[in-house]
């Protein structure tokens, strides 16, 4: 085995850095594509169903915190849902 991928060899993660048996899991067992579906996939297709990496779902606390950020505009204060 080269030496280039015998560093990563066993840990998941290739020598192109993708950890293809998560992305696999996540398009395969996640979004529930078929092998030939989630192979089909370019790069930019893959990212946008499984997210970017290192971006967090949106949690509770912080759709707490934007709703109070951004509350809804009511017809009493004027605001434009109300009328």
């Amino acid at each position: 085995m080269p030496d280039r991928l015998r560093t990563v060899a066993g840990n998941g993660i290739g020598p192109t850095g993708f950890d293809w048996p998560a992305l696999m899991r996540a398009g395969m067992a996640g979004a529930g594509l078929r092998p030939a579906e989630f192979w089909a996939l370019t790069p930019f297709e893959l990212v946008l169903l499984v997210g970017p990496a290192g971006v967090p779902p949106l949690g509770r606390r912080r759709l707490d915190e934007l709703a109070a950020a951004f509350p809804d505009a009511t017809a009493n204060d004027g605001g434009c849902n109300g009328g």
